[in-house]
């Protein structure tokens, strides 16, 4: 099952992602993809070997007993990060408007009115005060309810 999220910078996104994780990793297996549009994200540490790798033009993977990071100098296809992620039962996918997933906008304060086009529901709270018709209402501070409708819109991939 997939499920996307968008936003504004600093609307929540990554914020109700993690708890969302961290409410059903316990029992399910959590997969999530992280667009990052402006190739700002930083993964290593300065001066460390893989970041020496890296920077030498070189893919690297870093196998340890609890995880394996993979540093690649080309791009991935949704479709091939979902292959390298393999084993889950929900994937969670933050960003890639126009990925086709079932998709929750998050918003605080006033709606972004261009992500209404690409959602299935917003996810808001208090401070959102004028709410647009026609789509479905979350209560950003209620991960129970959203998880609810995770598991009733989410997709198969």
């Amino acid at each position: 099952m997939a499920v996307a999220f968008s936003g504004p910078s600093n609307s929540g996104k990554t914020t109700l992602i993690e708890k969302i994780s961290k409410k059903l990793s316990p029992s399910q297996k959590i997969a999530i993809i992280k667009h990052d549009p402006k190739d700002k994200a930083i993964f290593d540490i300065e001066g460390k070997d893989s970041d020496r790798f890296f920077k030498s033009g070189a893919d690297v993977a870093v196998l340890s007993p609890t995880r394996t990071t993979l540093f690649k100098h080309s791009p991935y296809t949704i479709d091939e990060a979902i292959a390298l992620l393999e084993d889950f039962d929900l994937l969670m996918v933050e960003g890639l408007k126009t990925l086709p997933l079932p998709r929750i906008s998050i918003f605080r304060g006033e709606i972004d009115e261009s992500y209404i086009a690409v959602s299935d529901a917003i996810a808001v709270d208090e401070s959102v005060k004028a709410l647009p018709k026609g789509i479905e209402i979350l209560d950003l501070n209620d991960i129970d309810m959203i998880i609810k409708w995770i598991y009733k819109n989410a997709k198969r991939v």
